[in-house]
């Protein structure tokens, strides 16, 4: 029954969700809303659980000095120099000691990410645009004409085409239709996607988040 049961509650809950949304009549008509709070009390619990796990982990991870163990120095310090000010002093005061924290640490911090990631970026983008098959090399051409069309230099070196023609106005069409029509195929396969994974899970075809395979 330790499956069975998180199985049959799985179902319950994910038929009634698909019954609320075609028939939004009472009693159906307020359970979407039930099931949302219920949602944010769970993963509030949830989060809980994973700051106390997290916790052990690297608590362990220190006391068995394991590689790296410095690095759960720092995370256990940062995670308890920003819980502790916003549960005892206030999180929303503005000019407070969880204001000052998250203004002049978290958010150089997230800029810092951010910016390293844009050396991956850059990395990725070179591997990206090497010419070798015939769609790297549409990829490169359309990529070049956007970068181009995106910068004066690009309707400096067209300004002799009419308009229309300009390296700009090409870009902005490659941006308005070819992309476009990519992004529209992109999101209807993930939303099939979803709703197949939906299907499974509701089914119990697929039980993965039960810790199985």
């Amino acid at each position: 029954m330790r499956r069975e049961i998180p199985l049959i509650i799985t179902f319950v809950c994910g038929i009634t969700m698909i019954v609320q949304f075609f028939i939004p009549h009472e009693p159906f008509g307020s359970m979407k809303s039930y099931f949302q709070q219920s949602y944010m009390i769970i993963a509030a619990f949830a989060m809980i659980l994973g700051i106390c796990n997290l916790t052990k982990l690297h608590v362990n991870k220190i006391r068995y000095k394991r590689p790296h163990w410095g690095y759960s120095i720092v995370l256990l310090a940062g995670l308890a120099g920003m819980t502790i000010p916003g549960l005892f002093v206030g999180a929303i005061k503005e000019g407070g000691i969880f204001d000052f924290l998250f203004k002049n640490v978290h958010v150089p911090m997230q800029s810092t990410m951010f910016s390293l990631l844009a050396f991956f970026v850059a990395s990725a983008s070179y591997r990206a645009f090497r010419a070798r098959t015939l769609d790297a090399a549409l990829l490169l051409v359309a990529g070049f004409i956007v970068m181009l069309g995106r910068a004066p230099i690009g309707d400096a070196m067209t300004s002799f085409l009419p308009e229309g023609g300009q390296m700009s106005d090409v870009a902005n069409w490659i941006m308005a239709v070819p992309n476009t029509a990519g992004q529209r195929a992109i999101m209807m396969g993930a939303g099939l996607g979803v709703v197949a994974t939906s299907l499974r899970v509701i089914l119990g075809i697929e039980r993965s988040y039960l810790g199985g395979d």
